[in-house]
């Protein structure tokens, strides 16, 4: 498999991912648009994350968050991540996590 159509089956993947937590509306973002620096995944029920998707059995983990931060805009940079047999993992700065938990309730 070339490394595009395997891209193309992580985003799915991620898609479905996010589906089976209720977020029934995620959909590919290169599939209606194609524009590079636009996110792989699109969720409208989680409109301030921008999620870059990766499946691999490596991962250069800065220069996705990189990537992520590059294209990202003003929404928190996500990197899903997959290994073969592996459950995803989502990656992202500590920075952005702390900006995550300062608008959650899960901090008092």
């Amino acid at each position: 498999m070339n490394s595009r159509e395997k891209g193309k089956v992580g985003e799915r993947a991620w898609r479905d991912w996010l589906r089976e937590q209720r977020y029934s509306k995620a959909y590919r973002g290169a599939q209606y648009c194609g524009l590079r620096g636009n996110a792989d995944v699109v969720c409208p029920e989680l409109p301030s994350l921008h999620f870059e998707v990766k499946r691999g059995e490596r991962l250069d983990v800065y220069g996705a968050v990189e990537q992520a931060q590059r294209d990202c805009s003003d929404k928190y940079p996500v990197v899903a991540w997959r290994r073969n047999g592996r459950d995803w993992l989502a990656i992202m700065p500590a920075e952005t996590l702390a900006r995550l938990l300062r608008g959650s309730d899960l901090v008092e």
